[in-house]
């Protein structure tokens, strides 16, 4: 069994009815994206458990071997060579116990949504792409679809429909505006909806950005039961 990694939690109104799963870039930890959710500006009437998780610590290869917070190993900067689908697989572990701890705590798999930034958004969509059951949307920031061969294999038939959103910097260094569009085209080829943002940006996010994540959240997290 999978043991269920440290996280920082934000409710957003008592007895939380939907669930964000939200995984930060490499070097990062949980702390520094758990600060965007006031600027998400969501409706007051949505209650939303936010889990920021703290990556475990690896030794990253692109990096001279320096242990850092890591959801995989970085090999090369080629992107088809670029990150260690073993550890992008243990990580895809970590998020569906992560998944799981949400449901134990009466969440559906209905109401939760993963994102991402960078390496946790190549978590995001790898997991929740593959995840058995209907999730609410994915998100993934400044990232692109690792091993995309895979998914007409892998991917879960309950997810053919979610709700991606994709956003990206033209001016990005680290995960090129060609790779993140090259992904985009992949899912849409696929089948997969997407919805695209692009930023005059580098590797990092705009407020603009982030209230167009807010807006998703708020149209794909809409309760039935409020009307």
């Amino acid at each position: 069994m999978t043991d269920l990694l440290p996280a920082v939690t934000i409710d957003t109104a008592p007895d939380p009815d939907a669930s964000v799963i939200w995984l930060h870039g490499l070097g990062d930890t949980g702390h520094g994206w758990s600060q965007v959710v006031p600027e998400l500006r969501l409706p007051p009437s949505l209650r939303v458990r936010f889990v920021f998780p703290h990556a475990p610590s690896l030794a990253v290869t692109i990096n001279q071997g320096y242990v850092m917070p890591a959801w995989y190993d970085l090999r090369e900067a080629d992107v088809n060579a670029r990150a260690d689908l073993a550890g992008v697989r243990a990580s895809r572990g970590r998020v569906e116990a992560l998944i799981a701890a949400e449901r134990s705590r009466g969440v559906p798999s209905s109401r939760i949504v993963l994102a991402g930034f960078s390496q946790g958004g190549v978590i995001a969509l790898y997991a929740g792409l593959r995840h058995a059951e209907r999730l609410a949307g994915i998100v993934g920031l400044s990232t692109y679809v690792v091993d995309p061969g895979s998914l007409a294999t892998e991917a879960s038939a309950a997810n053919r429909d979610v709700p991606i959103l994709m956003a990206h910097g033209t001016r990005d260094p680290v995960i090129r505006f060609e790779w993140a569009d090259a992904s985009r085209r992949a899912l849409e080829q696929g089948g997969w909806s997407v919805e695209w943002a692009s930023y005059p940006m580098e590797h990092e996010a705009t407020l603009d950005e982030v209230r167009r994540v807010g807006a998703f959240l708020a149209r794909v997290l809409v309760s039935k039961t409020s009307g």
